[in-house]
């Protein structure tokens, strides 16, 4: 089935944590089917020349600073649109890797702001700018940890089973009207900070999280599914979709060459 090209009144396409990875990565591929990207990240420099490679390159993109767990923040972010047709919920992230037993709370709760909180926030405040598109599409990008446990992602696993259990119910609760819910939920994704951030900078650890998997996703392979799910024809929603490289069958059964 072809894409479908972006209407004039749902072009729009807002992306949070569009400052590296996915975010990045996703801002970029929509540009080039057509959308205009509005690239939102607390680190301004960062979007900021992500929109200025994007505009150079033909197409269409502005840069806002914005934290997701600031409601006051979103809700005036949110005041700079009548309508949009894309809201891509991608800032999240993950904290440590202790057991329960020993994790720490704030780690958990950062978890939970960002990833839970976050999504509820953005999609709270412009759900009524998508439907206004008469053409929106919701996308909240999870993970496989959002779909199984595994020892020592207790908070991180926490939090993705709330984002996902938010695109779920959202799906439930606006069944009838325009706006499509899709959730993309990747597994094992190398790219340059999620790994280091999780450890807090250690490099060491960061890299055996991938030692030996010949090829894991890239953030282009995870933002080419979700440029995917979006340009589906208007009456097709890919509820949820699962992204895992070949080496990987699960969260916990990796094949890893010697």
């Amino acid at each position: 089935m072809p894409a479908a090209a972006p209407s004039t009144a749902s072009r729009i396409a807002v992306v949070t944590g569009a400052s590296s990875g996915i975010g990045a990565a996703t801002a970029r591929q929509l540009a080039t089917a057509g959308y205009r990207v509005v690239l939102t990240a607390r680190r301004k420099d960062r979007i900021e020349a992500l929109a200025e490679e994007i505009n150079a390159a033909g197409h269409s993109a502005a840069a806002y600073q914005l934290d997701v767990t600031d409601r006051a923040a979103v809700d005036e972010f949110a005041l700079a649109f009548k309508t949009i047709g894309v809201l891509v919920n991608n800032a999240g992230g993950a904290l440590g890797a202790d057991p329960v037993a020993t994790g720490d709370p704030a780690d958990w709760r950062t978890m939970y702001e960002t990833n839970v909180l976050g999504t509820l926030n953005l999609t709270q405040a412009l759900l009524p700018k998508l439907e206004a598109s008469g053409d929106g599409t919701v996308v909240v990008v999870s993970s496989t940890a959002g779909h199984g446990t595994y020892e020592g992602g207790g908070g991180y696993v926490a939090a993705k089973h709330g984002a996902h259990v938010l695109a779920e119910t959202l799906r439930l609760e606006i069944v009838g009207r325009p706006v499509r819910v899709i959730e993309v939920a990747p597994g094992m994704v190398k790219t340059d900070e999620f790994a280091l951030t999780r450890f807090s900078g250690d490099a060491d650890k960061a890299s055996k999280v991938y030692e030996g998997v010949a090829a894991p996703l890239t953030a282009d392979d995870v933002a080419d599914t979700i440029t995917w799910a979006i340009t589906r024809p208007s009456h097709v929603n890919i509820d949820l979709l699962v992204v895992r490289p070949r080496a990987q069958a699960s969260n916990t059964k990796v094949h890893r060459e010697k």
